[in-house]
């Protein structure tokens, strides 16, 4: 199972319920929509430490905050969970799509709170092989929280694009 992975934060509970269904997780981090390269790194060492605590595969798609930008342009205004996100969900899960080539995938945006899974859902319903996972249910999130605080994983405070981060407050 590709699992695209966020941050280590969301992604420690949805590791662990993907290996609990006897399926072996590769993870795929996709994360250009973050502000900057060196929030992209702050977010991807957490994510090495989980796949080598988990001794799982990870595949790592290069940054182009550049794409990301032209796929949600017109939208920079729009507010949190409107269409600006629609697209950045898109626009991660295609690229999952593409690095999976066929072979089923999820994502771990849907253990967070804050995110609608029922919109990840649609948009992921666009490929054959994605494979609609709630990671929130069952105490998902709370795991997920629970596995970053043991760990150590980084914990940012806003989505990742410069978007959120007005929205948020400028709090990282």
């Amino acid at each position: 199972m590709i699992l695209h992975i966020c941050c280590a934060p969301c992604g420690g509970g949805c590791v662990e319920r993907v290996k609990e269904e006897n399926l072996v997780p590769v993870l795929f981090y996709s994360n250009s929509n973050l502000n900057s390269a060196e929030e992209f790194e702050r977010r991807l060492e957490s994510v090495k430490k989980l796949a080598s605590d988990a001794k799982i595969e990870l595949h790592v798609d290069p940054y182009d905050h550049e794409a990301w930008l032209q796929a949600v342009a017109g939208l920079e205004d729009e507010p949190e969970h409107g269409a600006r996100c629609r697209k950045c969900f898109r626009f991660s899960l295609e690229r999952c799509a593409n690095f999976a080539a066929g072979k089923d995938f999820c994502t771990t945006l849907t253990v967070s709170p804050h995110k609608d899974s029922k919109v990840i859902f649609d948009i992921g319903s666009e490929w054959e092989n994605f494979v609609p996972c709630d990671f929130k249910k069952h105490d998902g999130y709370r795991r997920s929280c629970e596995i970053a605080r043991q760990s150590g994983f980084y914990r940012q405070k806003y989505c990742g694009c410069e978007f959120s981060l007005t929205h948020s407050g400028g709090k990282k």
